[in-house]
This record gives C-alpha cells, sequence and structure tokens, in this order.
C-alpha cells in the first residue's frame, strides 16, 4: 500500500506546476488562492470566466479562474513577530 501512497503523493505534486497553474507554486497556494476566489463567489462576485452556474459549482470556477492566471494576488513575506512570548526578545523581562 505503501507504492499507492508514493504514486498518490507524486500525482498530486504534478498537478500544481508552473504550465498548468500560472504564479502558483505549491498546493498550499492554489488551495489558499482558489478558496479566497470562491469566497468571493459565494460573496456575489461575478466570475472571471464563462460558467453556467446550475452545472458548476464556485469551487469549480474558482479553480478555473487561477488555471488560467485571471485571480490576481500577491504573496506578502512572513514577518516575526516583536516582543511575542518565547521569541528571545528583552521585551519579555
Amino acid at each position: 500500500m505503501h507504492g499507492t501512497d508514493k504514486e498518490a503523493r507524486a500525482a498530486r505534486a504534478a498537478a500544481v506546476s508552473t504550465e498548468q497553474w500560472p504564479g502558483i507554486d505549491s498546493s498550499f497556494r492554489l488551495i489558499v488562492v482558489a478558496a479566497q476566489g470562491n469566497k468571493q463567489l459565494t460573496r456575489g462576485a461575478l466570475p472571471r470566466v464563462e460558467a453556467d452556474p446550475r452545472r458548476r459549482r464556485n469551487t469549480s470556477i474558482a479553480l478555473e479562474e487561477v488555471r488560467r492566471g485571471l485571480v490576481p494576488f500577491t504573496d506578502i513575506p512572513k514577518v516575526r513577530a516583536r516582543g511575542g512570548a518565547g521569541d528571545g526578545s528583552e521585551a519579555d523581562e
């Protein structure tokens, strides 16, 4: 069964490629960007692709928008919090 698990992981990793998903460098980013698109569609935003709402769900529409590169997003670098517990700063003393 371990061989099947490895094959499944390899298939998921291959699904996120720069050719298929422009600007998406990981499956995590794909999920986050598509989830935000899904949330926008649920709140009433118009789809960026032509879709029949009776046949397609917001999740499928959001993924298609990401795949076509129609969803703009910005990667914000992670900033370390200052003065938080356990970060070794002098503020804790």
